[in-house]
């Protein structure tokens, strides 16, 4: 089955930088099933897409998602309820506590 992975950045992530390495065990991610992930609704949050540079809105779903902290409360109100993503909210509540960044590896 296919898996995004997630994971707090230990440093902010720098502009005109990319972030298109995969690199989960770098930021100690955590594993996430693509079924609990493929119909949040996401697409009202903003994020950015493998650098700083290119601001979105949504998961880039088979690319690299950079979450801002100001982001992670409407993204853990968008999963609050689904008890397979648990270990999700738990990781997105620890880095809006610590002010840390999000890094998602898609598809």
């Amino acid at each position: 089955m296919a898996k995004h992975e997630f994971g707090i950045m230990p440093t902010a992530p720098q502009k005109g930088q990319r972030y298109d390495d995969y690199l989960p065990q770098k930021y100690n991610c955590i594993t996430v099933d693509d079924k609990h992930i493929e119909n949040l609704d996401l697409e009202h949050i903003d994020f950015f897409w493998h650098t700083l540079d290119i601001s979105g809105k949504g998961l880039a779903y088979c690319g690299v998602t950079l979450i801002p902290p100001e982001s992670i409360p409407q993204f853990i109100a968008a999963i609050s309820c689904i008890p397979a993503l648990s270990e999700l909210k738990s990781l997105l509540q620890k880095a809006y506590t610590e002010s840390c960044w999000v890094i998602h590896f898609g598809l």
